[in-house]
Order: structure tokens, then C-alpha cells, then sequence
């Protein structure tokens, strides 16, 4: 894969806030290395001065496009962390079919598998997943959903819209098999709203949808 150049949403002396393409890894796994946020974040600091670290905050999934933050000290980085529930973080899916709710919260126990597959139990040893979606707008073939998540878990909003039957677009792990013609996981992380963890100031970041998303549904 070419390397992405970085874009940029916010930055200071404390933290970098980054839109992350759709396709790149937040950080290295077993068979890729350098082209992953964390490494491109890391290369940006140290031409600052090589001195500069990154620690990373939180992730998305691979194939998830949008906000991630990245701290530029451990102690920013636990801040944050410890105040990670008091974080409103927003996206937009594309899903599969005409979602008829036009407001819902989903809430399941999410387990993963040996393989690391994560599915939806009754069971309360799995971990609380809370989502929260409006529906923006449908057609014959897909919804356009504003999501709001209450929790952090792994892959919690794909698993969750596949138990509702409208997984979304993109899918190749949560059975979207009706539409393979689209070349990527239409789930963007647009929205972030956290306090400061040095001046105590309200952050709030927005940025826009993929052009791909407007394609599919107008909304």
C-alpha cells in the first residue's frame, strides 16, 4: 500500500488529532510495520525534533476512516484514557437496507472468539456494548446512520448493525454479501468531543463524510 500523507485536524503542545484513512492499521501488527498512523505520526514529530514522541490513545479498526487522538506525553495519554467514558465520539454509517427505526439504542455483551472474532451474547461475562443511531436518510438499497457510542468496545457498532440485519456496507467480516462492489467499509469516525487534558478547555472536531458515503444515500 502507498503511504498515506497525514491530514491533520488539530494539534498542540500536548496532543495531534489525525483523520486516518480508511485501509491503514492504527499500529503494527504481525505483518505490517511502518505504513500505520502510529508509525507516520511518529515520523511527523521526529522531524520536529527527533526527541518527540507518540503514544497512542485509542484506535480504530483497519478498514474505519476518521478521528483518532494521539498523545505527545504518557501523562496526556493517561489522562485522557482515565476520562475516556466522558468522551462523545461520533460517526456515520452506510448500512445495508431500509433501517425502519429512525431512532435506536442498541445494546448487547460482546465475547471474541480464539480467532478474534467478536459476536453478541446474552451472557453478562461479555462486555457491555451501548450504541446509540438516528437515521438520516434511506433509499431502495441503503441507510445513512449518525452514531453515537456509549462504550468502547472492539468492532461494537459492526457487530451490533449485523444483529439488526443491516450490516454495513463493506462489511467482508459482518456479512455484507450484497455489496462487494464497494471497495470499502463505509464507517467514518466524524465527530470527537473531549476536555483538554491540560488547559480543561472543551475540544470539539468535526470533519466531513467521504464523498462515497453521499454516493450511496443522500443525506
Amino acid at each position: 500500500m502507498k503511504k498515506e500523507k497525514l491530514n491533520i485536524v488539530y494539534e498542540d503542545k500536548s496532543l495531534i488529532v489525525v483523520n486516518k484513512p480508511s485501509g491503514m492499521l492504527t499500529i503494527s501488527n504481525e505483518k505490517i510495520k511502518d505504513n500505520t498512523l502510529y508509525h507516520q505520526v511518529s515520523l511527523y514529530l521526529k522531524k520536529q525534533n527527533k526527541n518527540n514522541k507518540v503514544f497512542i490513545v485509542h484506535r480504530l479498526d483497519k478498514d474505519t476512516s476518521g478521528l483518532i487522538i494521539l498523545a505527545k506525553s504518557v501523562k496526556v495519554k493517561e489522562i485522557l484514557q482515565r476520562d475516556w467514558e466522558n468522551v462523545k465520539r461520533g460517526y456515520i454509517a452506510i448500512v445495508s437496507g431500509h433501517v425502519e427505526k429512525e431512532k435506536d439504542t442498541l445494546t448487547s455483551y460482546l465475547m471474541t472468539t480464539k480467532t478474534h472474532y467478536v459476536y453478541s451474547t446474552k451472557n453478562k461475562k461479555g462486555k457491555l456494548a451501548v450504541t446509540e443511531y438516528e437515521r438520516l436518510n434511506y433509499n431502495n438499497l441503503y441507510s445513512a446512520l449518525k452514531i453515537n457510542i456509549k462504550t468502547g468496545r472492539r468492532n461494537q457498532i459492526r457487530v451490533q448493525l449485523k444483529d439488526i440485519n443491516h450490516p454495513i456496507v463493506g462489511d467482508k467480516t459482518y456479512n455484507d454479501e450484497k455489496n462487494k462492489h464497494v471497495k470499502r467499509l463505509c464507517l467514518h469516525a466524524n465527530y470527537l468531543e473531549f476536555t483538554h487534558p491540560l488547559t480543561q478547555k472543551i475540544v470539539k472536531l468535526s470533519i466531513d463524510d467521504p464523498l462515497e458515503f453521499k454516493k450511496l444515500v443522500n443525506y
